[in-house]
Order: structure tokens, then sequence, then C-alpha cells
């Protein structure tokens, strides 16, 4: 088992790097080139939601955490925002709150299909957790097949 917390704020200049400080992180599970990217893809996403929406242009802390766990790769990424009022409308593909922004509405949904497992707990006015995970072990790369 591993573990790494980053915290940084919630610049766009940082998407990037925690984009790949995840997937440095995961580098020891070997994932195939194609798991990397979408765990990187996935990460990209979270931390996405967290600049555009969770703070809406002002400034504010993001939380990400890594575990492994045998060939799990556990992803936690939080902010301190403004919160989803309702989680399950925000779930739907193509819903977005900024339609006159280019923004698709596909970020949880990206965010679901490309890994193994995925969850979000939001409370309006306090924040958003999203907990994904990704299994690289022999049974998720059949099913890749």
């Amino acid at each position: 088992m591993n573990k790494m917390i980053l915290k940084f704020l919630s610049l766009s200049e940082n998407e990037p790097f925690a984009r790949n400080a995840v997937a440095a992180f995961a580098l020891p599970m070997n994932p195939t080139l194609s798991q990397l990217s979408d765990v990187k893809t996935a990460v990209s996403e979270a931390v996405t939601n967290c600049i555009v929406h969770g703070y809406a242009g002002a400034e504010g802390w993001i939380t990400v955490e890594c575990e492994t766990e045998g060939e799990l790769l556990h992803i936690k990424i939080s902010d301190s925002g403004k919160g989803i009022e309702d989680v399950e409308r925000a779930l739907t593909p193509f819903y977005t709150t900024l339609p006159g922004e280019e923004r698709s509405g596909m970020g949880f949904t990206i965010m679901q299909t490309f890994m193994s497992a995925f969850s979000v707990e939001s409370k309006a006015g306090v924040g958003t957790t999203v907990t994904m995970s990704k299994d690289f072990g022999a049974k998720a790369e059949a099913d890749a097949r």
C-alpha cells in the first residue's frame, strides 16, 4: 500500500500538474498506456470541475488523495467550493450549469466511463468530493479487450 496527498490552489495551470502527479504515482502499478490515459483524463476532468464549477473563478484549495490497494488505485479529489445542489441531475450526460460557455456537460460521464468505480458527494455551500478507483488487474485487462 502507498499513499499520496496533494493540495494546490484552484488555478488552471495546476490541472496538468495534478494529472501528471497522479499518473507518476500510479506508474509502479504497471498500468497499460490506455489505463494510464484513462486515469489522467478522469483526474483532469475532476480537477477542472473543482476550478470551473466549485470555485467559479474564485481561489480555493483542491486536495487530491491517492492510495494503492493491490491492483487498485483509489483517487479522491475534493474542494471546499460552492457544492452541487442536485448531484443526480449533475450526473446526467450533457447537463451543465454553464450553457453559455463551451462546456459539454460530459465531465462526470467521462469519469464514470474511464474508471472502475466512481461516486460524488456534495453539499451546497460546503464543497464536493469525487471518489474514483481504477483496477489495473488482469480482469480489468481482459474486460478492456
